[in-house]
């Protein structure tokens, strides 16, 4: 009788990035689940022994973490909560990684580098946050890359689908609500679906699988890479070209970052450069439009 392989533990299997991740990583092993909805396995993030002995009982071939505390503008009245999420959680992770050899893939964001420039960002371009869920984002890579297990970073931004809260869903409430809305212009990046996604996370994850169904990231342990949609838009542009896919009469009129204050800073560029992903695993991710296009098609036909 062969041995059933270990699972690939998930953390935050209920966003709009690890719903989508549970499917398209199902053909590389057992995924299970742990959280605090309606996870296979509940647990608590801000309960460091609850993870510590949820891990060790698992001893899962690899952990993914898709979750993490995304309330920018709340982080900046919650800090130690987005810390203990986005940074200590990871941490720990990476340790009981390191301890128990289990690969850790986890996912970051652009909001680690200031925004300021006009080029793409690389991976290795210095980070400096400008706002507390950013910088507790870089103390996760930090944590993460500090602990001595096999790790592999994903970087991405502007992330959107069908489920979840996101600045699609908003903007297709909104269209349906109000005749004109206001939308920001001068903050630019890369809308970046979902699934696919999680999809080329799982093309990245297909090469570093073993036959035996264990993983290894092999030269690339450590390694941080950027992973969004192709080309750029402005807010602006991306609620105009949502808004040109439905059949809503509304008026997207584009205003200023000063005209939409928020309790946390925005970068003002995000768009990331994903060349390092594609001379690694030749994976690359096509136009923005062309995701959201796909992404509308399914919206629209469920509705």
């Amino acid at each position: 009788m062969s041995k059933t392989a270990a699972p690939i533990l998930l953390f935050g299997h209920s966003g709009q990035l690890g719903w989508e991740l549970r499917r398209t990583m199902a053909p590389l092993g057992a995924v299970v689940s742990a959280g605090v909805d309606g996870a296979d396995h509940h647990v608590d993030l801000t309960d460091a022994e609850a993870l510590d002995i949820l891990v060790h009982e698992l001893r899962p071939a690899l952990m993914v973490n898709a979750t993490a505390y995304t309330a920018v503008d709340k982080a900046e009245s919650q800090e130690a909560l987005a810390f203990r999420i986005n940074a200590e959680a990871v941490g720990q992770m990476g340790k009981l990684g390191a301890e128990l050899d289990i690969p850790v893939l986890h996912f970051s964001t652009d909001y680690v580098f200031s925004g300021a420039g006009d080029r793409p960002w690389k991976e290795n371009d210095q980070p400096d946050p400008q706002s507390v869920y950013g910088r507790s984002k870089l103390a996760g890579e930090q944590a993460l890359l500090g602990s001595r297990a096999e790790t592999l970073i994903l970087r991405t931004a502007w992330v959107y689908g069908a489920r979840g809260s996101n600045f699609l869903l908003t903007m297709l409430r909104l269209f349906a609500q109000k005749d004109r809305i206001g939308v920001v212009s001068d903050q630019f990046g890369a809308p970046t679906w979902s699934r696919m996604l999680a999809e080329a996370a799982a093309q990245v994850l297909a090469q570093c699988r073993t036959p035996e169904g264990s993983f290894s990231f092999g030269l690339h342990n450590g390694e941080i890479f950027h992973l969004t949609a192709a080309g750029q838009a402005s807010w602006h542009e991306f609620a105009q070209a949502i808004l040109e896919m439905t059949n809503e009469d509304c008026i997207v009129e584009a205003i200023s970052t000063e005209q939409y204050p928020t309790d946390a800073v925005r970068p003002a560029y995000s768009v990331l450069n994903n060349d390092s992903l594609w001379d690694a695993f030749g994976v690359r991710l096509p136009h923005w439009r062309h995701g959201l296009a796909l992404c509308m098609e399914e919206l629209l036909d469920k509705r």
